[in-house]
């Protein structure tokens, strides 16, 4: 046998049944298994005797996943008054939406409360893009102190 056999679970998934289903198809002995310990596994070629076609196999035997990642951070800014959060938060949305970041997925957010002159810069997107947003939001805070 060149795969791994198919689980009772995989098996109802390609077939569209219910796990319950599939396994009375095993015990009645439409659908040929062998039991290992108490689960059943089948074999491709069983399988495919028992519907009649070639079954497709499942998503993780055909395509190799690419890894993706991202972060999500918060910068906090104490200290700040509405003017310099407004230039601040414009600044940061206009570097977002005209330089294009890796894939186009970095997402900033600002939330400011008033009353304690803080800003909250909300960042979503891969490191490497994020990582060049905190080294511009750095250097903006820095100019002025």
């Amino acid at each position: 046998m060149s795969q791994q056999p198919y689980s009772v679970e995989q098996v109802a998934n390609l077939l569209g049944l219910h796990v319950k289903t599939v396994r009375g198809y095993v015990r009645d002995g439409r659908l040929k298994a062998v039991r290992i310990g108490k689960q059943y596994r089948i074999a491709r070629e069983d399988l495919e005797a028992f519907t009649g076609h070639p079954v497709e196999p499942p998503v993780a035997e055909t395509v190799r996943r690419s890894r993706h990642v991202e972060m999500s951070g918060i910068v906090q800014i104490d200290a700040i008054g509405r003017e310099e959060m407004t230039r601040l938060s414009n600044t940061l949305l206009a570097a977002v939406s005209v330089r294009p970041y890796g894939d186009g997925n970095l997402r900033v957010e600002t939330v400011y409360d008033e009353g304690r002159a803080s800003m909250k810069i909300i960042i979503l997107g891969g490191l490497g893009d994020a990582a060049e947003l905190i080294k511009i939001i750095n250097a903006l805070v820095r100019e002025h102190p």
